[in-house]
């Protein structure tokens, strides 16, 4: 693969729209085209070296036997969807702000125990950089709605014989798929 350029097709309000443009092994010109969360894409470098743009928070209760799940309705799915609570950093967050804040937003709970914070992640590698870090820890307190009025949430902490029921016909975020499908079988 050898870079050619990229080109900033569409601004948006969160995300912009790129061609980037290739060559294959076979040296057959391509374009690739993304998104991504940073505005100012120039050159090849910037594709991968920048900052997290987002949190994913793992959270457990305190017994370790059930795991934190937001059943959230996501437009470009047309539905329902479960995945772990989520969301990007804020100007002037760091990235335990933003997990302690985005948990509290979206389900009500408190981050009472960082067991491990692990590194940088792609979220869709397929169109996008947008890059995560995932806080895996333990959460506490009361379930409350969403404190956004644009966000149809519903937090709720699962067993693993429910997260066994769930994957049998529900649609899931990827990565949720897969942690929970290996927790639930553990």
């Amino acid at each position: 693969m050898e870079f050619q350029n990229i080109k900033k097709v569409n601004q948006g309000k969160f995300i912009t729209r790129y061609d980037v443009t290739y060559k294959t092994i076979e040296d057959t010109e391509k374009v690739y085209e993304m998104i991504s969360r940073n505005p100012e894409i120039t050159e090849f470098k910037d594709l991968a070296d920048h900052p997290v743009d987002s949190v994913v928070l793992i959270m457990h209760d305190r017994t370790g036997e059930k795991i934190l799940i937001n059943k959230e309705f996501r437009m470009p799915c047309g539905g329902f969807v479960y995945n772990f609570p989520a969301g990007l950093i804020d100007p002037g967050e760091d990235y335990m702000q933003s997990a302690k804040r985005e948990l509290w937003e979206e389900t009500g709970l408190q981050i009472v125990e960082v067991k491990d914070v692990l590194y940088d992640s792609f979220s869709a590698i397929g169109f996008s950089n947008e890059k995560n870090v995932c806080v895996v820890g333990v959460a506490d307190g009361e379930f409350s709605p969403s404190t956004s009025a644009v966000e149809e949430i519903e937090a709720k902490w699962y067993t693993k014989e429910e997260v066994r029921e769930l994957l049998k016909d529900n649609y899931f975020a990827a990565r949720t798929q897969a942690y929970v499908y290996l927790w639930s079988r553990s």
